[in-house]
C-alpha cells in the first residue's frame, strides 16, 4: 500500500472522529442550553404564580449581599377537613435565617400549640391559631414578636404541594426514628407504614413522618419537620436532581405562596454553590401546660432568650457575644493575677 495514501486516509479517519465529536459536543452544548432556558422560563412562572406578598416591609432586604430570614409556613387547607380561609391553621412553622458571609443557615422549629401574644388577636393563644386571622401577614407578626427578629420572606406550602414536590425530586432520604403506623393525606386510617432507621421516602410518607403526634411531643415533630427540609435541602443541590427541576416547578402550581420574587430565588443558589451548605437546627425548650383546661406549650423564658440571641446574631442585628464570656472571663482571670503577684506596699 502507497504510504502517503495511507497516513492521508488515517488523517481523514482522525478529522472525520473529530467532527463528529466536535459537532455531539456543540449539539449536546445547545440542548443544555435549551434545557436551561426552559428551565428558568418554567421556574419565573411558577414564582409569578405563587407570588403574593404579606404586607412585611422588605423592599430593602437584597438575598445576594444581606442576611435575611424565611418563615416556612405548612398549612392543611384540605377539603377532607372543609377547611375554609376562616379556620385555615399553620400546621408547621419552621423559620429559617440565612448569614450571607459564611453561607450558613439555622433552623428554629415552633411547636403549633406554643403559647404566645397573636398581635392581630390582641391576647395570648397558641400560634397555630394566628393563621385564621390575617393568613400568613398574622402568622409572620406572630413569629417576629415571639423571637424578636424580622421575617424578611414567607413560603407558604400546603399538604399537596409538599407531597408533590417530593415525589418530583424522586423521594427524600430521612431516618424514621421509630416503626410508624399513620393516616395519609386523605385520612385513610393505617395507610402509611413506615419501619425505624434510614429509609427513601416519598411524598405522601414523608408527610406523614412530619404530622405524626401519636408517637412523641411537638418538640420531636418539630425535628422531625426540621430533618425532613434539610433532606429537601439536600436532595434539592444533589446533581441527579437537575433533570427533575420542571417536574418540581410545575408541582408548585397554586399550592404555594410567597413574597420570594424570582430574583430572589434565584440568589439563594449561591447557599449551595459549594455543595451543602451548614445547616444547624434550634429546639424552642418547653413544657406541657393544662392549668386552663386547654393544653398549650410554654417556652421556658431562658431557653426562648438564648434563641433570640443566637438568631439576632446570626443576623447581624447584634454582636456575637458568643466568644466574648470567655474572653471577658480569661481577662478577669489575668487581672486576678496581675493583682495577686503585685508586692506589698
Amino acid at each position: 500500500m502507497n504510504r502517503k495514501y495511507y497516513r492521508k486516509t488515517k488523517n481523514n479517519k482522525k478529522r472525520t472522529i473529530l467532527v463528529i465529536i466536535a459537532t455531539l459536543a456543540v449539539s449536546l452544548l445547545i440542548c443544555v442550553s435549551a434545557y436551561g432556558i426552559y428551565l428558568i422560563k418554567k421556574a419565573e412562572t411558577a414564582v409569578d404564580t405563587a407570588f403574593e406578598p404579606a404586607g412585611n416591609i422588605n423592599e430593602d432586604i437584597e438575598p445576594l449581599t444581606d442576611n435575611i430570614s424565611i418563615l416556612f409556613i405548612g398549612v392543611d387547607d384540605s377539603e377532607e377537613r372543609n377547611q375554609s380561609n376562616n379556620n385555615i391553621r399553620s400546621d408547621a412553622l419552621v423559620l429559617a435565617t440565612l448569614n450571607n458571609e459564611d453561607k450558613s443557615i439555622k433552623l428554629v422549629s415552633i411547636p403549633r400549640d406554643t403559647y404566645t401574644f397573636i398581635p392581630d388577636s390582641g391576647r395570648e393563644d397558641k400560634i397555630t391559631h394566628a393563621y385564621s386571622y390575617n393568613g400568613p401577614s398574622s402568622t409572620i407578626e406572630s413569629v417576629e414578636n415571639l423571637l424578636e427578629v424580622p421575617v424578611d420572606y414567607y413560603l407558604r406550602m400546603n399538604f399537596d404541594a409538599f407531597i408533590e414536590v417530593i415525589d418530583a425530586l424522586g423521594g427524600i432520604k430521612v431516618e424514621v426514628p421509630y416503626d410508624i403506623i399513620e393516616q395519609d393525606e386523605n385520612d385513610s386510617q393505617n395507610a402509611i407504614e413506615l419501619k425505624e432507621g434510614i429509609q427513601f421516602l416519598n411524598g405522601s410518607e414523608a408527610l406523614a413522618l412530619a404530622r405524626t403526634r401519636h408517637y412523641d411531643n411537638d418538640i420531636e415533630r418539630g425535628k422531625r419537620q426540621q430533618m425532613i427540609l434539610e433532606s429537601i435541602m439536600n436532595r434539592a443541590v444533589s446533581a441527579d436532581s437537575i433533570t427533575k427541576y420542571g417536574d418540581v416547578f410545575e408541582a408548585v402550581g397554586d399550592n404555594m405562596k410567597t413574597d420570594l420574587t424570582f430574583k430572589n430565588i434565584s440568589s439563594l443558589f449561591e447557599y449551595a454553590k459549594n455543595g451543602k451548605p451548614d445547616v444547624e437546627t434550634i429546639t424552642l425548650d418547653g413544657y406541657d401546660d393544662m392549668s386552663t383546661g386547654i393544653y398549650y406549650w410554654k417556652l421556658k423564658e431562658e431557653s426562648l432568650t438564648e434563641t433570640q440571641d443566637i438568631l439576632q446574631s446570626h443576623l447581624g442585628l447584634k454582636t456575637d457575644t458568643s466568644n466574648l464570656t470567655q474572653i471577658e472571663s480569661n481577662s478577669e482571670v489575668a487581672d486576678f493575677q496581675t493583682e495577686d503577684n503585685k508586692t506589698p506596699q
